[in-house]
């Protein structure tokens, strides 16, 4: 007798689908199966078994059972639907940001002809100018401009090679026929090929190869490249690996040779992970009394759900605070997972972790290798590493007995996720905690203030650590006002004088310096000074960056250098001329990270420069190598954008230097000075984290910023005071539940309509105590060429909020609006 179950699928539906599987036991609730979907075949995740077979349509089979156990713990399964719920997301997409499991799947790619394709076929044996006018007609009909040229001739030959009837796989498809993706995409569209997947279980372990020698050999004449191989093998212990050897430009022919003749053999061994750790220098420290009492708080309520807010000054030891509480829930069997913000501190934390806790460590972020998710997540989850340290996606961790999570920098904007399911990390640690049974710490020098405010009504335990290690004091603040600069020297710069005389005594002593420019590129302008027309991309309603190659002038655009958009990737050459008025006057405005490096080493000609931003730091071995010259002292003077702000502990730095950190305020954002003030504290905080003492010099053209000077005064509680009279104010978070929802479309006129619906709905029945702002086009009105219309709900109940969203998207259904057109962002922290 067939079984049925529900199967959650990623895709952007907010339901499930009910499949069968009658020659084979039925999956248990958590295990993986791979269910075909219309036309792909998808991985998804059983949520309930043994249920009814509904009435109205045909169930179809899964195609395969992929795990004899379920994968995910009954918790973690309840962590989905409750991560669901709240973010208004589709449960299938949920479990798939829980799963890192792609690289255990190969999936592939076919094309088939269709019964239309054959007609466009049939008619073109006439000649090319019948296909020709099959190809305009076929275009007419479906919408899309008809491809002349080579593509003409390569359609025909695309739907020849189909015309068997087989599905042909991509890569077949493309080696025969020569066509392009695009081509093939638009054949789609016109219905004369359609588009199938399949996927199938791969062993997604990492191997690698050694070459060893063969003992008690009798060794025949060699050539003098065979006795180099053979002597490296002997002095590395008779094995070496062989991506090693060939490193050491040994020729793979000679060592082909030594195989055949039975001197050396090849074997595969499961591949070594590296945790790519930087252990900061210096020696252990003992808790003090304030890190003891911390300590000693967190892990007496160990065995029990209970949060807490550990409220500790920049250089007051909450790392280590972390670091003792996870020894101790290890001593009592217990699983952690520890959760940074950015992968930039995941080599430091991962260098700590591995010298307190060896191999019992696993790493879980984005920049990891599909393959070395796939490793590390199955480790975890056999309990071999009851240490977890990552980025946000680790809060999903399998930690088998989970008794503590940490959230470090818990305030960070990077634990939101930026597209579906936009969760946040540090919410959902809570709710992970509350229904694991286990203590939730997060911690901050600068607390967000839903976090502050839910210590203030007792969700959490608020404890606080005002003073840094070892009695060293926090970094001095001056403040300089560069409309006074402007107005003393007559002359607009980046660096103020005092900032640099300052960086030059501290270059001069030997010690180390931080510059924040939180900005990349060279210039965030290109502007015609005759027209005043912005160069702007494509694709996106925002204004070129420009890059430029070292060694150019400053101030004049010149063809050549390279303007690039940080949203979409757009890249283009400067014109010579302006695209408006033709006038040849186009200028670079505003100072990024690539300016501020380039200004630096014309003023320290003799510094050790260093750049930290997405620019030059593309991957984690970037990264790892740059923290390592930072820690070593190779680098003296290091720019770069806020990523030099995310808790780094460099003992050498004595002086940061803040520059133009403040612009953040005038955008139309209410979370601008909140924004600006964690920054100001969290980079100041890398100063005097050593013996000696720390400076901050701070440029600023709002001196009288109530944001600025909290920051100046270390005075976090002065600025929350007055920000949350401010929010009570204007009924904004913490004193209400917001939430984003973008009407999205390529088409301008689509994407007005939506959103014009949606609003005279909400108008014609208007949700109970939910206020409703909008629609109006979003702040950036294009972006990767979709346009952006933006609601913004706010509500004093959450229920009602969630209410009203759930709303909406039923009445987007009925109204024929896609559901990946309406993007909802529960707890949205960017408006933009």
């Amino acid at each position: 007798m067939p079984v049925y179950f529900e199967v959650a699928l990623p895709v952007p539906l907010d339901r499930t689908f009910t499949y069968t599987a009658p020659d084979m036991q039925a999956p248990r609730r958590g295990c993986r199966v791979i269910a075909p979907f219309r036309n792909e075949k998808l991985i998804g995740v059983v949520t309930a078994v043994e249920v009814e077979a509904p009435a109205d349509f045909e169930v179809r089979r899964v195609e395969a059972v992929l795990d004899d156990e379920p994968l995910l713990s009954e918790h973690l399964m309840a962590l989905a639907g409750w991560v669901a719920q709240y973010y208004i997301a589709p449960l299938g997409e949920v479990l798939r940001a829980m799963l890192p499991l792609m690289a255990e799947v190969r999936r592939s790619v076919f094309y088939r002809i269709t019964d239309l394709g054959r007609d466009v076929l049939a008619k073109s044996v006439d000649g090319d100018g019948e296909l020709s006018h099959s190809l305009r007609k076929g275009g007419e009909k479906h919408g899309t401009q008809s491809l002349w040229g080579g593509d003409r001739d390569i359609e025909r030959r695309v739907l020849e090679r189909l015309m068997p009837g087989e599905p042909v796989k991509v890569s077949t498809l493309r080696t025969a026929t020569a066509v392009s993706l695009p081509v093939l995409a638009g054949m789609v569209r016109k219905k004369w090929i359609a588009r199938e997947t399949a996927a199938a279980e791969r062993d997604a372990r990492r191997m690698e190869r050694y070459v060893m020698l063969i003992p008690e050999t009798r060794l025949p004449r060699l050539t003098e490249k065979q006795q180099a191989i053979l002597a490296e093998l002997a002095a590395c212990g008779g094995e070496l690996p062989l991506a090693e050897l060939r490193r050491k430009a040994l020729p793979s022919s000679t060592l082909l040779t030594l195989v055949r003749r039975e001197l050396v053999r090849i074997e595969e061994r499961p591949a070594k992970f590296h945790l790519g750790a930087i252990a900061p220098a210096g020696p252990e420290f003992a808790l003090n009394g304030t890190q003891t009492q911390a300590m000693e708080l967190v892990i007496s309520a160990l065995g029990g759900f209970k949060s807490f807010l550990l409220h500790g000054v920049t250089g007051s030891g909450k790392t280590a605070v972390y670091l003792a509480a996870m020894q101790r829930a290890l001593e009592r069997g217990m699983s952690s997972i520890l959760l940074v913000p950015e992968i930039g501190l995941t080599p430091q934390m991962a260098g700590l972790l591995d010298r307190a806790f060896g191999s019992k460590v696993a790493l879980l972020h984005s920049a990891l290798t599909p393959e070395e998710r796939s490793e590390q997540w199955r480790r975890i989850r056999r309990g071999e590493a009851p240490v977890v340290v990552g980025t946000r996606s680790a809060i999903f961790a399998p930690a088998p007995n989970l008794g503590l999570i940490l959230v470090d920098e818990e305030h960070d904007g990077s634990y939101k996720q930026e597209e579906t399911p936009r969760y946040h990390a540090r919410d959902v640690a809570v709710m992970r905690a509350k229904l694991a049974g286990a203590v939730v710490v997060l911690g901050s020098a600068t607390p967000s203030l839903e976090s502050w405010q839910n210590a203030a009504q007792g969700k959490y335990a608020r404890v606080t650590m005002s003073e840094r290690v070892m009695n060293r004091p926090l970094p001095a603040v001056e403040l300089i006002d560069m409309r006074r600069e402007f107005q003393e020297t007559g002359q607009e710069q980046l660096f103020s004088r005092s900032l640099i005389s300052q960086t030059k005594a501290a270059l001069e002593r030997g010690e180390q310096a931080l510059i924040l420019l939180n900005r990349r590129g060279y210039s965030f302008v290109v502007m015609c000074r005759a027209c005043g027309e912005k160069l702007e991309c494509r694709n996106c309603a925002i204004a070129l960056t420009h890059h430029k190659p070292a060694g150019e002038e400053a101030e004049v655009a010149r063809a050549g250098q390279r303007l690039e958009c940080h949203y979409c990737g757009y890249r283009r050459t400067v014109p010579t001329r302006c695209p408006k008025c033709d006038s040849e006057h186009l200028y670079y405005l505003g100072a990024g990270s690539q300016q501020g490096e380039e200004r630096l080493a014309e003023i320290f000609p003799f510094a050790r420069m260093g750049r930290m931003d997405r620019d030059s730091v593309r991957g984690r071995h970037d990264l790892e190598r740059l923290l390592a010259r930072l820690h070593t002292g190779e680098i003296n003077l290091l720019v770069g954008t806020q990523m030099i702000a995310k808790g780094h502990d460099i003992h050498g730095v004595t002086l940061v230097g803040v520059v133009g950190c403040d612009h953040a305020l005038a955008l139309p954002d209410f979370r601008a000075a909140e924004r600006v003030f964690q920054l100001m504290t969290q980079v100041s905080g890398r100063a005097g984290r050593g013996d000696l003492p720390g400076r901050v010099v701070v440029q600023t053209y709002y001196p009288d910023h109530y944001a600025v000077r909290a920051a100046t005064a270390h005075d976090y509680e002065s600025f929350a005071a007055r920000e949350l009279k401010y929010r009570r104010w204007m009924h904004y978070p913490p004193y209400s539940a917001l939430a984003n929802v973008l009407v999205q479309s390529q088409k301008l006129e689509e994407a007005a309509k939506w959103s014009a619906a949606l609003g005279k709905w909400f108008e014609a029945s208007p949700p109970e105590n939910v206020r409703v702002l909008g629609p109006c086009t979003a702040p950036i009105a294009r972006i990767k060429g979709v346009y952006r219309f933006h609601l913004i709900l706010k509500s004093n109940s959450r229920r009602a909020l969630s209410v009203a969203l759930r709303g909406m998207l039923a009445q987007a259904d009925a109204a024929g609006v896609p559901r990946r057109s309406v993007v909802v962002d529960v707890d949205a922290l960017r408006l933009m």
